[in-house]
């Protein structure tokens, strides 16, 4: 349903949350207040670190109610977060850092947080004791519990499993020493908080319900490698946080956190946050005490939200629609910027009856490449642009780069180089010559997966879709609501959504393109790309970084590896009587700086 017609000039109803005068003893807590903002897709996991939990849509809630050594402002500065903890290089080799957590820091059941949850963090981020590799569900995406000890973590291939020493627990108990067997140009972004709480997990996995004996446990299962002990630790880690909905009272305890608020009320609808007042000082107080996080995944009807008074800030999927929508609503402020998320086409490799992989031609690699490039080819990007995002940004072009944002150092020196010039420009002649010549038959199924939910991907694969298919390509719709899930199950051919940068590390890339990274789901494997990215880990100079950054650039292209499109377009829109609302590129968008929100007093 178009919204531009119908609610031009519609004033904005009062404001969804309001606040009563006066604060809550020492806190700066404006005692009642309650904020209800929106957001496009549920949570579903508390556990950001599996391959399963891994998303912005629970990364954005867990920002609220748990609590780092740092984060980044709006402006993609880091910040240390002294309140919580300090961490301090020891030394540059081999490198070592010592992370310890302030005294008073506490999880939301007040038991102290400390080396118990470093070390499972370590643990279980830097898959140190895994055994052997996991299987998946092919629906749901999870991990299926094997006979070995395995953490599902997505950080393994990205510089925390280069700790391989045992870390060495200090300072009564609160903090650990990480030895590094390499040097790790991105050892601040590595290891940034404590994880998940021990003696939670020990409860669950060991049945043990005294929380210091339950931490003396893990600290014990993780010193003495005790795989027995460790299994059951690691299948909870996996899948024990994964929830929909409220958990049953005897297991509230999984959504405990050490950040600002506590989760009081979660449904798939919405989800609700109290502030956790004067026990809380592990970071910056925040003034709302109460927030509301709903559910609304169609974009239209966010901006309807808004329009109705239900929800104060939104930051839909954006498209024309949308944007008209809020430019006719008065009362509301309006941030139109690119963001860091880019959208981005994957070939899969491993689906073993599929068109891009060797294995569809009976191990026939340079064959598969062919029908790879024939189908980069024949893709159309500056129409797909041209049509859905230049309508939001008039400037938006072509992003070019597999491992560059537009506009970063190095980005334009490697488009000039890096091969990408001969794809994507909707050559469907030349992409049937190429599959004629190879001797593939046409037509060719490939099954697209992406969000059937999401508006502009439903538009954007339309489009796709009949770019191909002039070329012999027959693009099925695979969408799924649960697509993120499907991811790396290997029984797709192509997938469809957006990278969504969570930091600036130089070796950010390395878990997707790695052959042995955690969140490669295409199984694409170049031993030229693993050993870049090696060098590139222990490599502090910043030219070195960026031509490093380049020949991994022109290597995926080479190899037909998927295409880049976009980036996305960001429409924030909020009542202008809140104060301090922005976004930043980086997750978690404009969750960044929630202990600055404010909204006006109630009046009578």
């Amino acid at each position: 349903m178009k919204l531009g017609t119908t609610m031009k000039g519609l004033a904005l109803a009062s404001l969804a949350t309001m606040s009563l005068a006066g604060c809550a003893a020492d806190t700066g807590i404006v005692e009642n207040s309650s904020l209800t903002v929106a957001w496009n897709q549920p949570l579903y996991s508390f556990n950001l670190n599996t391959s399963n939990g891994n998303a912005t849509a629970n990364a954005v809630i867990l920002y609220l109610t748990q609590q780092s050594f740092n984060y980044y402002d709006d402006q993609q500065q880091l910040i240390r977060n002294e309140q919580f903890g300090t961490y301090e290089l020891l030394s540059e080799d081999p490198l070592t850092v010592k992370y310890t957590i302030n005294k008073g820091v506490t999880w939301s059941d007040g038991v102290a947080v400390d080396a118990a949850d470093l070390l499972l963090n370590w643990a279980s981020l830097s898959g140190a004791y895994n055994v052997g590799e996991p299987e998946y569900d092919e629906e749901t995406g999870q991990i299926i519990p094997g006979d070995d000890v395995y953490f599902d973590s997505v950080a393994i291939g990205g510089g925390i499993e280069q700790v391989t020493q045992l870390p060495e627990i200090g300072d009564d108990g609160r903090s650990i020493t990480l030895v590094y067997d390499e040097p790790m140009v991105d050892w601040e972004l590595l290891f940034t908080n404590a994880g998940y709480p021990a003696h939670v997990i020990a409860r669950h996995a060991l049945g043990i319900e005294n929380p210091q004996e339950a931490k003396d446990a893990v600290i014990a299962a993780i010193q003495n490698g005790d795989a027995t002990a460790l299994k059951p630790i690691a299948d909870f880690w996996n899948s024990g946080f994964d929830y929909v909905q409220m958990p049953a009272p005897e297991d509230t305890d999984i959504m405990l956190g050490n950040g600002a608020y506590d989760v009081v009320d979660f449904t798939d609808q919405y989800i609700t946050l109290k502030a956790r007042g004067a026990e809380y000082t592990a970071g910056p107080q925040p003034k709302v005490e109460t927030i509301t996080v709903r559910y609304i995944t169609d974009a239209l009807a966010s901006i309807q939200a808004l329009a109705n008074g239900e929800v104060s800030i939104t930051l839909p999927q954006a498209t024309t629609d949308v944007l008209a929508a809020a430019q006719a609503l008065s009362g509301v402020e309006i941030s139109n910027e690119s963001g860091a998320t880019y959208e981005h086409i994957d070939l899969v490799f491993n689906n073993p009856e599929g068109p891009f992989g060797p294995a569809g031609y009976g191990g026939d690699a340079a064959t598969a490449k062919i029908v790879r490039q024939a189908f980069l080819t024949a893709l159309d990007v500056n129409d797909v642009i041209d049509k859905l995002i230049k309508p939001l940004n008039p400037n938006a072009t072509w992003d070019q780069s597999q491992v560059f944002l537009p506009g970063a150092p190095g980005y334009d020196e490697s488009v000039a180089g890096n091969g990408s010039e001969v794809y994507g420009q909707g050559d469907a002649s030349a992409a049937a010559a190429m599959l004629a010549a190879a001797g593939v038959d046409t037509p060719i199924d490939v099954c697209m997966l992406f969000s059937s939910t999401n508006t502009r991907r439903a538009n954007e694969y339309a489009l796709y879709a009949e770019q191909v298919g002039k070329a012999g390509f027959n693009l099925v719709d695979c969408s799924d609501p649960g697509w993120g899930g499907l991811l790396g199950s290997g029984t797709y051919d192509a997938s469809l959504f957006g990278w969504q940068s969570t930091s600036t590390a130089v070796t950010a890339g390395a878990p997707i393109f790695r052959s042995d990274g955690t969140s490669n789901f295409t199984g694409y494997a170049n031993s030229e790309v693993d050993a870049l990215y090696t060098t590139l880990a222990s490599e502090f100079d910043k030219d070195a970084q960026i031509s490093l950054l380049q020949q991994i650039d022109a290597l995926l292209w080479e190899d037909a590896y998927g295409m880049t499109v976009f980036q996305f377009p960001e429409v924030l829109v909020y009542d202008s009587n809140l104060t301090n609302v922005s976004s930043s590129p980086l997750s978690p968008n404009f969750f960044w700086n929630y202990w600055e929100w404010e909204v006006p007093a109630a009046v009578g």
